[in-house]
């Protein structure tokens, strides 16, 4: 009797797109079972490829728009409308993301999310009215400021005048105005997908953990956090919502808290809204064995990233979980904790990782076909 597999994996970040990587583990299984049947189902939590994965998974329309860039220049950036013609998925790591500012050129202190703003404010012009926003993967430190100014709401200082954009700027917020923004998403259903549950503020919160990959000094890390404390405070103030200490609230810069006070957003694992929205767990019963995995597997794999979560439903269902890893570092072993599941690094010998980026595909195909065939010999020596 041949294979039933499910392919679920992320993206192997620099080397292939997660619907890539699910193309080359069927490859390899069939190699070993070519009736094999494969179901591919591309994953992604929140960060970057969020979009890509909704689309391969649930089929939409892309729509691209002129947005305003973390540092204020022009870029395009691209959302997806469900087949329901009403669901939005945004990822803001294609506005505001770090993937677009060169490491010279990183300046948290000004970096904004106004582009992921207007992003919104295009899909609810379409008649969107339920909103997945994935927020991983961002330039930005700013609290979600800049987004919500993108949708109306205004941050005025001391003299009444708009703040410019950064997080640093938040440190002269006075009072918050959000008229034109309740109009925009009035009657607007707000998710977002995160793989982050640090606060706001402190030792654990967005600019203490977060800032220096986006450029900040231990000086700007302090700026930074002050103002976000002090944007917190005034959130409780004039929107009657204190969310600093929520998990999720550090997420991308602070940007999870801003979409939970301006937008009434529900934070939400992004792993587990996508599985939700495939019937990952429906579709468990069929499979007799599943892959997933990522460039790196360590212990932020836990955290809440698309392995863990396939790992973890997998394990309910009583099914065995193959996760691939272009490299596996410390924590790694969490995971093979969760059911039966193995971490299985797909290079084998020595190599340098621009030789393993650039082979990452006949290297997760190899993987997978000695998976197959050992599995089959398993099964056939019961």
């Amino acid at each position: 009797m041949s294979l039933h597999i499910i392919a679920a994996p992320n993206a192997f970040k620099g080397s292939l797109q997660a619907a890539e990587v699910a193309e080359a583990i069927a490859v390899g299984v069939r190699r070993v079972d070519p009736g094999a049947e494969c179901r591919s189902i591309p994953l992604a939590d929140g960060g970057d490829g969020t979009v890509r994965a909704f689309l391969a998974a649930l089929g939409g329309t892309a729509v691209a728009r002129k947005v305003t860039g973390p540092l204020g220049e022009k870029v395009e950036a691209t959302f997806a409308v469900l087949p329901d013609g009403e669901t939005a998925v945004i990822e803001m790591a294609a506005a505001s993301g770090l993937v677009l500012v060169p490491a010279e050129r990183r300046d948290p202190l000004r970096a904004t999310t106004r582009g992921t703003g207007e992003l919104i404010r295009a899909a609810i012009d379409l008649g969107c009215r339920k909103i997945i926003v994935g927020i991983g993967g961002s330039a930005t430190v700013d609290g979600g400021a800049g987004l919500a100014q993108a949708l109306g709401a205004r941050l005025l200082d001391p003299d009444g005048r708009e703040l410019p954009p950064g997080g640093a700027s938040l440190a002269r917020l006075d009072r918050i105005e959000t008229g034109d923004l309740a109009r925009t998403v009035t009657g607007v259903e707000f998710t977002v997908a995160s793989d982050v549950d640090n606060p706001l503020c402190g030792p654990n919160g967005a600019a203490a953990v977060f800032g220096p990959q986006k450029g900040a000094t231990p000086e700007m890390v302090a700026i930074l956090d002050r103002a976000l404390a002090h944007y917190g405070q005034v959130l409780a103030r004039d929107l009657g919502r204190d969310v600093s200490e929520r998990p999720g609230a550090g997420a991308a810069g602070g940007l999870g808290a801003g979409l939970m006070t301006f937008l009434g957003a529900r934070l939400t694992p992004g792993i587990d809204l996508l599985l939700d929205l495939v019937r990952f767990r429906d579709q468990l019963a069929w499979a007799d064995l599943v892959f997933t995995g990522e460039g790196r597997v360590d212990g932020q794999t836990l955290r809440g990233k698309g392995p863990y979560g396939v790992a973890r439903a997998a394990a309910e269902a009583g099914r065995p979980t193959v996760v691939l890893a272009g490299s596996v570092g410390p924590g790694a072993e969490g995971l093979e904790a969760v059911g039966r599941t193995v971490v299985l690094p797909v290079v084998t010998g020595p190599m340098s990782l621009e030789q393993a980026m650039g082979e990452a595909a006949a290297l997760i195909t190899a993987a997978a076909e000695r998976v197959a065939r050992l599995f089959i010999m398993g099964r056939t020596t019961r």
